[in-house]
C-alpha cells in the first residue's frame, strides 16, 4: 500500500482504525467504545471548525511560542564538512519540548467535552510537565502516570510537574518505565471515563489518540515549511529531515507537511535508542526488525521475547525507552517512505559532547540520538545538502545523568 497524495496521513487508515491494512486499530475493552467514540467524533468536528482553529492558533502563538527557531549549525557544518547542519530548536517551546503541541490540544478537547479531570502517561517527563502546564492554563485537575525507574531518573521534570499542582502517580509494575504508565493510565481511564479525559503523550495507542496527537505536533512541520521557502526561496532539493523515534510523536510532527514530496528531495531519516552497547537491549523495533504485535490498543512493530511477550527495553533516553512504536511509522517504514536506524546510549553522549561544544544549544538525550546520526553522514554528503536536526527538548531535564556520565554540568 503506497501513501496517497492530499490525503491527511492521519486519515489513511480503513474504517477499523487500521494504517496499511495491518498497523493501529483500537483494541479496547467494552467499556471505552462509547468514550472513544465520543472522543472521535468530537475531535473530527473540531479539526475543521473555524473557531477552534483560530482558539489552536492563538494558544500556539500567544502561549506555547510559535514558530520555534531555525538556526543553521555553522561551527558544527565547518568541523565536519559535506552537509550543511541546521536544527529546528522546539525546544524553545513553552516547557522545553515538543510535547505541549499534544497537551494543549488535548486540553482544548477536554474543555469542550465537559471533563474536569485530565490524565496523562510520561516517561522522559516532558509528556507529563506539558501536561500538568497545559491543565493549569486550562483549569483542569491532573494526575500523571510515571515509571518509577523514571522518576528516579527524570527528576528536574518530576518537580515541575508537582509545582504544576499535577499529581504524579509511580508505576512500580514490569521495567517501571513508560511502558507500564502507559498501561497504567489506561486502566485508570477504564475506570474514570465519565469524568476524566486522557491524553497519550505520543502518536500511540488507539487510533483516536495517534490521530490527535499526529496532527497536533504538525505544527513543527508547518512552522519549517514556511521557514524554509523564507531562507532557501523554495524547499532544498536535497533535504535530509532527521529525528529521534520513541513512540512518535516529534518525528511525525516534523515530517508530516513533507509527505508529498518524493523521497529524493526530502528524505525522512528516524533514529530509535539502540540501548548499551554492551546491551543485547535496545529500544528499536522498526530498526531491529521486530514483529507485530499489539501493545496499548494497537498493533505495531514491537520489541517480543519468542514466547510473543513484550520484551523490556534499554536506553539511556528515557523518552524513547519504548517497546513499541506509532502505527504511522510503522506504515512509513512499509511504504519506504522514511529510513530507520538506531544510535547506541554512547552514540548519542558522543554526539551531545560534539554539538554542545560547537553550538550554543543544548539538545535532550533523545534528540541527540538524531544528531549521532547527522554527524555520522554529514561528512558523506555535498554542501548543497541541507541536514535538519528536530532539536525536539532540552537538556535540563537530562542533567543528572550527563553529569554522572560525562562528568559536565549543565
Amino acid at each position: 500500500m503506497k501513501i496517497k497524495k492530499k490525503i491527511p496521513l492521519i486519515d489513511q487508515h480503513d474504517k477499523y482504525g487500521f494504517w496499511g491494512g495491518k498497523f493501529g486499530g483500537s483494541f479496547i475493552p467494552e467499556t471505552l467504545k462509547k468514550p472513544v467514540e465520543d472522543l472521535e467524533e468530537l475531535f473530527n468536528k473540531l479539526r475543521y471548525q473555524k473557531k477552534f482553529l483560530n482558539e489552536r492558533d492563538f494558544y500556539f502563538k500567544n502561549w506555547v511560542g510559535s514558530p520555534t527557531p531555525l538556526i543553521k549549525l555553522g561551527n558544527l557544518t565547518k568541523h565536519l564538512g559535506g552537509a550543511q547542519i541546521w536544527a529546528k530548536v522546539v525546544s524553545e517551546a513553552n516547557g522545553g519540548a515538543h510535547k505541549i503541541y499534544n497537551a494543549t490540544i488535548h486540553c482544548l478537547i477536554a474543555k469542550k467535552s465537559k471533563k474536569k479531570y485530565i490524565i496523562g502517561d510520561t516517561g522522559a517527563g516532558y509528556a507529563g510537565k506539558m501536561l500538568s502546564m497545559a491543565a493549569k492554563k486550562f483549569g483542569l485537575k491532573c494526575k500523571i502516570f510515571m515509571g518509577a525507574k523514571d522518576i528516579v531518573r527524570q527528576q528536574p521534570n518530576v518537580k515541575a510537574i508537582k509545582k504544576n499542582g499535577a499529581e504524579v502517580i509511580p508505576v512500580y509494575s514490569g521495567s517501571q518505565t513508560l511502558v507500564d504508565a502507559v498501561s497504567e493510565c489506561m486502566r485508570f481511564w477504564v475506570a474514570n471515563c465519565d469524568t476524566t479525559a486522557m491524553c497519550v503523550g505520543s502518536t500511540v495507542g488507539p487510533a483516536i489518540f495517534v490521530r490527535i496527537c499526529g496532527w497536533s505536533t504538525s505544527q513543527i512541520s508547518r512552522e519549517l515549511k514556511v521557514q524554509l521557502i523564507e531562507e532557501f526561496g523554495s524547499i532544498p532539493k536535497k533535504l535530509k529531515l532527521y529525528n529521534c523515534v520513541g513512540g512518535g510523536s516529534s518525528s511525525f510532527g516534523f515530517w508530516n507537511e513533507f509527505m508529498d514530496y518524493d523521497k529524493k528531495q526530502v528524505e525522512f531519516i528516524g533514529v530509535e535508542a539502540g540501548g548499551p552497547k554492551k546491551s543485547k537491549k535496545h529500544a528499536a523495533p522498526l530498526t531491529y526488525g521486530s514483529k507485530i504485535g499489539i501493545l496499548h490498543g494497537a498493533a505495531q512493530y514491537v520489541n517480543q521475547n519468542s514466547d510473543g511477550q513484550i520484551d523490556e527495553t534499554e536506553s539511556i533516553s528515557a523518552g524513547l525507552d519504548y517497546p513499541g512504536v506509532s502505527p504511522l511509522h510503522c506504515f512509513l517504514k512499509n511504504t519506504k517512505r522514511a529510513r530507520y536506524t538506531a544510535a547506541s546510549d554512547e552514540d548519542a553522549l558522543e554526539a551531545y559532547k560534539l554539538v554542545t561544544k560547537y553550538e550554543n544549544l543544548n539538545p535532550s538525550l533523545e534528540p541527540s540520538h538524531a544528531f549521532a546520526e547527522a554527524i555520522k553522514t554529514a561528512p558523506k554528503l555535498s554542501k548543497d545538502t541541507i541536514i535538519i536536526v528536530n532539536s525536539c527538548g532540552d537538556a535540563k531535564k537530562d542533567r543528572d545523568i550527563i553529569k554522572k556520565r560525562l562528568g559536565k554540568i549543565i
